[in-house]
């Protein structure tokens, strides 16, 4: 009798772990997370922020590598389907690892805030910290791929100007509206990892949203960031003007994708049903 009801208790247990989770729930969770990070020491949030922006530039290695590889051989829609491949890496290990990446706290920081658990200001402080934190761990990994790249010969210079034309070659509003994409496609993104019970789901659902962003060309401010960046130190046909306009555009319109179309959006559903 008590192994049957062992079993059971294990069966129970394991419909719910296999059932998906009620989106109050999700809600939730995302709230006490967000909480989580304004409670951490600043200084440990920002290392956790410049760990997320080295790690997010293997995103941007792993293109350089197949882009040497393959662009004398394929096409450009072939050679884009294969640049998209190597796009989810850096957030493979940026989300999984649980570094701290800006994208992911656009819409996960103001879920507090609307809860009315902090304020505006604390909102502000923790932004800018991660996106700086972000910013400057990919410019040390931007410095290190394109001297050590070329240099052993895994990537060519011309990857570095090949990526960077891609994300800046557009208007200052094509920018912003393909950003709005992609921070809503990563406020997307930070949900359905909240929902997801495995990290091989997570896993899966990462490559799956990030694959897209990269397939589409959507602007993220901080995978771009390294793109562009290692255009300019490498092309002289990237300037500065180029790399200020792109980060400014991609920036704001990642903010207002994940603040909009998935914080307020999402927590004004599940509030008013």
């Amino acid at each position: 009798m008590k192994s049957a009801l062992h079993r059971n208790r294990k069966k129970d247990s394991q419909d719910k772990k296999d059932s998906p989770k009620e989106v109050k729930q999700i809600l939730n969770e995302q709230i006490e997370t967000g909480l989580g990070q304004f409670k951490r020491p600043r200084t440990g949030l920002f290392i956790s922020s410049f760990a997320a922006g080295l790690e997010i530039g293997f995103s941007i290695l792993f293109m350089g590598v197949i882009f040497t590889l393959f662009s004398d051989v394929h096409d450009a829609n072939t050679l884009k389907m294969y640049l998209s491949l190597g796009y989810p890496i850096g957030f493979i290990f940026v989300i999984i690892g649980r570094s701290e990446l800006f994208t992911e706290h656009t819409a996960l920081a103001l879920l507090p805030v609307l809860n009315r658990l902090v304020g505006i200001r604390e909102l502000f402080v923790l932004w800018g910290l991660i996106y700086l934190g972000n910013l400057i761990g990919g410019y040390f990994f931007s410095f290190l791929i394109s001297e050590i790249g070329p240099s052993v010969g895994f990537i060519e210079t011309k990857a570095f100007y090949h990526l960077a034309h891609e994300m800046v070659d557009y208007d200052w509003n094509i920018i912003l509206l393909s950003a709005i994409l992609a921070g809503w496609m990563m406020g997307l993104l930070g949900w359905l990892v909240t929902s997801s019970q495995e990290t091989i789901s997570r896993i899966v659902v990462i490559i799956l949203v990030t694959f897209i962003i990269g397939l589409t060309g959507l602007h993220h401010c901080i995978v771009g960031s390294i793109e562009v960046f290692c255009g300019l130190i490498t092309s002289p046909d990237i300037t500065v003007m180029d790399y200020l306009k792109f980060q400014f555009w991609a920036t704001v319109g990642n903010i207002i994708g994940g603040v909009f179309f998935v914080s307020i959006l999402k927590y004004s559903h599940v509030r008013l049903k």
